[in-house]
């Protein structure tokens, strides 16, 4: 039997302490760990019942063949896309279908990473969905990676993305929806209710809040392709999630209607913007973990159609405020050109 390490047994890991902590216990001394409502929920089994559905059964296999088509991809991925780099961060464009990890080997060396014979330490300072494109941020040293993954942390990173949807169209143009999001007992990433927030969930985490803003951009090609509003503004009305969403109910001819939106999360949960389409009843297109169609136009989608627009953040060294916004992707451009 390997001993751990006595230092390892005496002292939480850094970075989820208490988490990873509990893991390495036994079930006895892992309830024991546990805080008394979350002991109280395990016993009584009442723990907070999430408000959106779960996986369906059809996505295992979808994902599946999903996450072996992009392992192969990511393996000979060898150029980013780069947007902007300098001599402390790069931002690159990552395709869809390919892992974020990859971006680290094929980030090309250019006259701002420095002495061609020094390697820079490279960091992800965020991460996208392995079928999610769009921006993302590559650092060269660890004093800049700790200061944005920081400012990442306190939302201080403001970001847009554009989504693809397939349901009912919405009766409003801008809305933000607030709820609470966190793992069902079966490790499935669910929406919750906002006053469940803070309530103990299985596993010994905890319903944390999660808000996004939306405005519509075009439904079944009509509309207009605008500009990103300043993050500022607080002119969107704001609806709080409190129970299941209303089962959708729309005409024949426009249920299956395509809409283009676009998301401004403020906050950074695990498959937010993903999770509130499909609260709102317009899952993004490809998604089949939450709700999307497998195949539309006779053609079986390969990924879900969520792109990472753009980022604004204040520069970590300068100081100065920048904003990057990648180029859009294929089936924007198809729905953008067919409004115009």
């Amino acid at each position: 039997m390997t001993k751990l390490p006595l230092p390892l047994l005496l002292q939480p890991p850094a970075g989820g302490a208490a988490t990873q902590l509990r893991s390495l216990l036994a079930p006895a001394r892992r309830l024991a760990a546990m805080s008394a409502e979350a002991k109280t929920a395990l016993v009584s089994g009442e723990y907070p019942s999430p408000v959106s559905p779960p996986y369906p059964a059809a996505s295992k296999d979808v994902e599946l063949r999903r996450a072996m088509t992009a392992s192969a991809r990511s393996a000979v991925f060898a150029s980013a896309d780069v947007v902007f780099e300098d001599e402390w961060l790069a931002v690159v464009n990552k395709p869809a279908g390919v892992y974020c990890d990859a971006l680290l080997t094929a980030l090309p060396r250019s006259a701002a990473s420095g002495d061609s014979a020094i390697k820079p330490n490279l960091h992800l300072a965020n991460r996208l969905d392995r079928d999610t494109s769009g921006l993302m941020i590559i650092t060269k040293c660890n004093k800049v990676a700790g200061k944005l993954v920081k400012a990442f942390t306190e939302h201080k990173v403001k970001k847009t993305y554009l989504a693809l949807c397939i349901g009912c169209p919405p009766t409003w143009e801008k809305i933000k929806i607030c709820s609470g999001h966190g793992r069902s007992k079966h490790g499935a990433w669910r929406v919750y209710a906002m006053p469940d927030v803070g309530r103990s969930l299985p596993g010994g985490s905890v319903v944390r809040d999660m808000s996004t803003k939306f405005e519509v951009l075009g439904v079944n090609g009509k509309g207009k392709f605008r500009e990103p509003y300043s993050f500022y503004r607080d002119d969107i009305e704001p609806i709080t999630v409190q129970e299941k969403a209303a089962d959708q109910t729309c005409n024949d001819d426009v249920k299956d209607s395509v809409i283009l939106v676009r998301a401004y999360p403020q906050s950074g949960r695990t498959h937010q913007i993903r999770l509130h389409c499909q609260y709102l009843g317009f899952p993004i297109r490809g998604d089949v973990k939450y709700g999307g169609v497998i195949e539309w136009n006779g053609l079986e989608c390969d990924g879900h159609a969520l792109h990472a627009e753009s980022l604004s953040f204040v520069h970590p060294v300068t100081g100065l405020p920048v904003t990057f916004q990648s180029p859009i992707p294929s089936w924007a451009k198809d729905f953008i050109t067919a409004m115009e």
